[in-house]
């Protein structure tokens, strides 16, 4: 597995290299999305900074910056993060493939942020995560009992990953540089 992080790769695939790419990872608590934070910028993982209050972490990797935190649970501090919402170029959600009981909840969570106006038509990545584990509902299993399909104002992509072992991983953030321009206005 690449040691320096696959930021710093894909730095190199970036359309306009001197652009700031704002991602947003998001995902129910114990998705699996510090792991993956580990695996995209693990040169910058020392400078992982939980903000005051709740917990945002901020990565950033030469020309990219993610905001990460974990959604579902807490809804007196929601409104917060619509702060976070503006500007957002791709929007990546991490699912725990193998928690099937928690599917409905993190399909409900998904369609609310769909429904964010300062989200409107920016890319979605759903990282079917935990793939490694012999429980987990395969990607095509999810997008459906998701809905996905049904999203028509953005383009989409699920990808079956394990942040563990780094498993499609690249394959996601490949798709994520193609389309970070693909924001529909």
């Amino acid at each position: 597995w690449l040691p320096q992080g696959l930021l710093s790769i894909l730095r190199k695939l970036k359309s306009a290299p001197d652009q700031e790419v704002r991602i947003l990872l998001l995902g129910l608590d114990n998705a699996g999305k510090t792991t993956l934070l580990k695996q995209l910028a693990s040169e910058d993982i020392s400078h992982i900074t939980p903000t005051q209050g709740f917990n945002i972490k901020s990565v950033q990797s030469q020309g990219f910056k993610l905001n990460v935190w974990d959604i579902g649970g807490q809804r007196k501090i929601r409104p917060y993060w619509r702060n976070y919402f503006e500007n957002t170029d791709v929007l990546i959600y991490v699912i725990d493939s193998a928690d099937r009981k928690r599917f409905e909840e993190t399909g409900q969570e998904l369609a609310e942020l769909l429904d964010e106006e300062k989200l409107s038509g920016v890319p979605v990545l759903i990282f079917a995560n935990k793939q490694d584990l012999l429980t987990a509902a395969p990607a095509s299993e999810i997008a459906e009992g998701l809905n996905l399909h049904t999203i028509r104002d953005r383009i989409w992509q699920i990808q079956s990953c394990s942040a563990l072992t780094g498993e499609g991983v690249q394959d996601g953030m490949n798709w994520v540089c193609k389309n970070v321009n693909a924001k529909k206005k």
